[in-house]
């Protein structure tokens, strides 16, 4: 029960921190403030925590990379299409590869009610691509959410795995200071110095907005290493139910009952994967 309310804890903040990046007004200095929060606080655990086993620094360096494309992915998707659209669809693509991964890479059995699962997502997904019947235009929004999909699976599987190898907070720690100063140096060498004059308001939500996806982070970390991958990537997924309410609440947008429904198969597919 703990580890199922930390989970949902996390998809609850997950979709706040998405929120709050697809609403801010300069979006890609917004991304570089929640680098930067990150950086800073990653850098503190860092001193705390010390090194990582040697035999682990693959892992981090892969987990940074990965954190950066699916960054630029999910800067790309808010640029193009509206955040309830693009935020369902790169979150739900997410749980059915990682169960495919999960099988084929690493060896793990799927239980029938977890089969029905991915189907139940594959199939959510598809309505909500085609409701409204996307055109050519709508395209790229389409394709850059299924690559931010699938650069979030790859980081789950690599981040489940190497919080078995060790302490979470020495890999969160690592993985935030790199991958965050990062962020705030690529937006520095493609903007130059006129992205540094942001108003208070935007400076305080991005840099509160790394906060907060730290907190998620960090609670994913932790119920990865008392529950099995796939059910954990499957229910932090959750999000997406949060992420439709912020969009209909907070942006605006209108939701509509049909994909509101296709939602819905796509969140009712993630509690079956959660259940095998």
């Amino acid at each position: 029960m703990l580890v199922l309310t930390v989970v949902l804890g996390a998809a609850m903040l997950h979709a706040a921190w998405n929120a709050m990046a697809h609403g801010a007004p300069d979006r890609m200095a917004g991304l570089a403030l929640f680098g930067l929060a990150a950086g800073v606080i990653g850098l503190v655990m860092v001193l705390v925590m010390g090194l990582p086993p040697a035999d682990t620094w693959g892992y981090i360096i892969a987990s940074v990379l990965l954190h950066l494309a699916y960054l630029s992915g999910l800067l790309a998707s808010y640029q193009l299409g509206q955040f309830s659209q693009m935020y369902p669809l790169a979150r739900g693509t997410s749980p059915w590869v990682v169960a495919v991964v999960s099988i084929a890479v690493l060896q793990q059995s799927l239980a029938m009610v977890e089969l029905a699962g991915v189907l139940l997502i594959s199939a959510g997904l598809i309505a909500l691509v085609f409701i409204g019947r996307p055109g050519r235009r709508q395209l790229p929004a389409v394709l850059a959410a299924i690559a931010t999909g699938l650069t979030i699976a790859a980081y789950t599987v690599v981040d489940g795995l190497a919080v078995h190898k060790m302490p979470v907070l020495t890999y969160m720690g690592w993985v935030f200071m790199l991958q965050g100063f990062a962020m705030p140096l690529a937006v520095l060498a493609w903007r130059g110095t006129a992205v540094l004059r942001q108003p208070r308001s935007a400076v305080l939500s991005g840099l509160g907005g790394g906060v907060v996806s730290m907190i998620a982070y960090g609670l994913v970390l932790w119920a990865q290493t008392r529950g099995t991958l796939a059910a954990i990537a499957a229910l932090r997924e959750t999000s997406i139910v949060f992420g439709a309410i912020i969009g209909a609440l907070f942006f605006g947008e209108r939701f509509g009952p049909r994909r509101a429904i296709a939602a819905a198969v796509v969140v009712a597919g993630i509690v079956l994967i959660s259940l095998g």
